[in-house]
């Protein structure tokens, strides 16, 4: 990727920082057609991201996030083909889109005609959403921050996240009892910009920065993931998990593994813990991600791709600092788990953090445990073995 010419790199910057500091959108967007003209995607990515190397906060980026998009729309030049190939990442989250837009049209419809059960209805179809993102978090992000490109992990997730309160709020999330009407009109702006942001300037830019070779690997994390809106990716995953059964084969065969109370063999132990009613993932001493296990009813979505992962990366910018601060404390042997509990989707999500540390003390890593305790916690009296009726 060519680098941006830093004359414009600086006339759109100093354009940036004078609309954060006052200038309206409209003298903003003038400037940028008078003094700088088109840009790629691909440059206007690249301002953020030095914006945000030069000291403002994500925070910031993110509250301007939708101005941005507005700014660059008639400076936009797409100087990206599409890929060819209709299994392609982006060509595959692009028809995600489609479907999204579709299920915004039949709510924008059914608003008018104040069809509420509708709306919920559609609304509830619309938390796909969600691991549509999931599908940027996990397989995309993880990518662009290995070429340098942070930005999106910072500034999109967050905007992600503004996405999915809404949803709850719009009545998308079993907590609500009730649909909030203003979050239904913010909500459909607000994924609809997202639709905008993806494909005119997340996927060209992305395309430009990672090599073909990177893009399999990405194709594999998405299947691993699932797209949310397709019904006919189920073959494609299908060819992937063929490959990755293939994969775990070849493992199996390599022998046991010695622990000081037992032996397992690959295949036992890849079981045992995908088997556990827990999801399981273990950051090392570097805060680099190393395992997580694959049970049937993953709570938290993971894919292949965070392996090697840095952990401030896995986390949305607003609860980053917070899971930092209690890596650190284990670090420093002050802590040694820290446990929360939230509401997700209908459940009762019980998350816990325990730091592993060898029999000298050595801290070695961080264990995150996740469990969806919704049935354990409505448990009364007893249940014995023998009542089992078997």
């Amino acid at each position: 990727m060519p680098p941006i010419d830093a004359g414009k790199k600086k006339l759109v910057s100093d354009i940036i920082r004078q609309l954060h500091q006052g200038l309206s959108v409209e003298q903003a967007k003038d400037a940028i057609v008078t003094k700088v003209g088109k840009l790629t995607s691909a440059e206007i990515t690249d301002i953020e991201q030095s914006l945000i190397d030069e000291g403002v906060s994500p925070d910031e980026i993110k509250r301007f996030c939708n101005v941005h998009a507005l700014l660059f729309q008639s400076a936009l030049e797409q100087s990206v083909a599409i890929p060819d190939s209709p299994s392609h990442p982006v060509n595959m989250l692009r028809h995600e889109n489609r479907e999204i837009e579709k299920l915004l049209s039949a709510l924008k419809d059914a608003s008018a005609r104040g069809e509420h059960d509708a709306q919920r209805s559609i609304v509830l179809r619309l938390r796909g959403v969600d691991r549509h993102y999931a599908l940027k978090e996990n397989a995309l992000f993880p990518y662009l921050e290995k070429h340098g490109f942070p930005g999106p992990s910072k500034v999109m997730w967050s905007k992600h996240n503004e996405v999915r309160e809404l949803l709850k709020k719009a009545g998308g999330g079993q907590e609500s009892a009730s649909s909030d009407p203003d979050a239904l009109t913010a909500l459909i702006a607000e994924v609809e910009g997202m639709i905008f942001k993806e494909e005119s300037i997340l996927f060209p830019a992305a395309l430009e920065r990672i090599p073909a070779k990177e893009w399999v690997e990405i194709l594999k994390a998405c299947d691993e993931i699932g797209y949310p809106f397709l019904a006919d990716a189920g073959l494609h995953a299908t060819l992937m998990e063929t490959e990755k059964l293939e994969g775990q084969a070849a493992a199996m065969g390599a022998g046991e593994i010695g622990m000081p109370t037992g032996k397992l063999s690959v295949e036992e132990l890849s079981a045992m813990l995908d088997t556990m009613p827990v999801d399981i993932t273990f950051v090392d001493a570097e805060d680099r991600v190393k395992y997580f296990s694959q049970s049937r009813d993953r709570i938290f979505v993971r894919a292949t791709s965070v392996i090697g992962r840095s952990v401030q990366n896995c986390h949305p910018p607003q609860s980053v600092h917070k899971v930092m601060r209690i890596v650190e404390s284990f670090k420093k042997g002050t802590r040694d788990h820290a446990d929360f509990w939230i509401s997700m989707q209908g459940k009762r999500v019980h998350i816990r953090y325990f730091a592993v540390r060898n029999p000298q003390g050595k801290y070695l890593g961080t264990l995150e445990v996740t469990q969806d305790i919704t049935g354990i916690q409505g448990l009364e009296g007893e249940h014995r073995l023998l009542d089992d009726g078997e």
